[in-house]
């Protein structure tokens, strides 16, 4: 387990301690968990930093220790000399109705994050915690869990020293934009979600916010490459 790194620093009388803290580099910064995460990440006293790439430039409730690097994510490599720091947490994705095609979709939800991961393992960031989806599979005839299941098969394969692919059910928290669907489903989960016992205990409804603070907690105490189903994402970010 590597949290806070402490350099000792020897002396005649007595040793100086010198605490190192990390640096986190997010993407998605914009979305509901992605939100989420740069305001936990800055009440955290792990982090002494955190990068965040955007489209355009973002406002945050908590700019404290946020680094906002507007950037083409359609270029990542005009860039890639900023995806430097310790932890990179990957929260993107999109709907087919913004994408306008499952062909754009699979840019934006496996081939991005998968460059995106390469290039912060080329410049030495140790773990990574990507968002991905309940039923994520790449074998999948449904094409949103096809493509996500896609995108963990292809960054599992990369060699950093942690992984995490959080898998959270139906997503509960305020959006900047409204999708009637989803939340019509929220309702329908808050009534329901608690007859979800055993196996079906992970299709229960997650706060975004719960996935970010699991998010975190699994870099801070884990490592090896590990899938977390949405249950085990509540229990980590410390619910029953």
């Amino acid at each position: 387990m590597k949290q806070i790194h402490y350099n000792f620093v020897n002396f005649p009388v007595f040793n100086i301690i010198i605490m190192t803290q990390r640096i986190a580099l997010l993407f998605g910064g914009t979305g509901l968990i992605g939100k989420a995460l740069a305001e936990e990440l800055c009440k955290s006293e792990q982090y002494e930093k955190i990068i965040v790439f955007t489209r355009r430039k973002a406002g945050f409730i908590d700019e404290s220790k946020i680094v906002n690097i507007v950037v083409d994510f359609d270029n990542p490599d005009s860039f890639s000399s900023h995806i430097k720091g310790d932890d990179l947490f990957i929260c993107l994705g999109t709907t087919i109705k913004k994408a306008g095609s499952v062909q754009k979709m699979e840019e934006i939800d496996r081939n991005l994050p998968v460059k995106l991961a390469m290039l912060a393992y080329e410049n030495g960031v140790k773990r990574l915690a990507v968002v991905s989806s309940i039923g994520a599979n790449e074998s999948s005839t449904n094409y949103y869990l096809r493509i996500k299941g896609e995108m963990e098969r292809s960054i599992n394969k990369i060699d950093f020293e942690t992984i995490a692919v959080v898998r959270p059910s139906l997503l509960l928290g305020e959006r900047d934009e409204k999708r009637f669907g989803e939340s019509v489903s929220k309702i329908f989960m808050k009534v329901f979600g608690l007859f979800l016992f055993g196996s079906l205990k992970k299709y229960r409804a997650i706060e975004g916010r719960d996935v970010a603070k699991a998010m975190i907690r699994i870099l801070r105490e884990e490592s090896g490459k590990n899938t977390y189903e949405s249950d085990q994402i509540q229990k980590l970010a410390g619910l029953k």
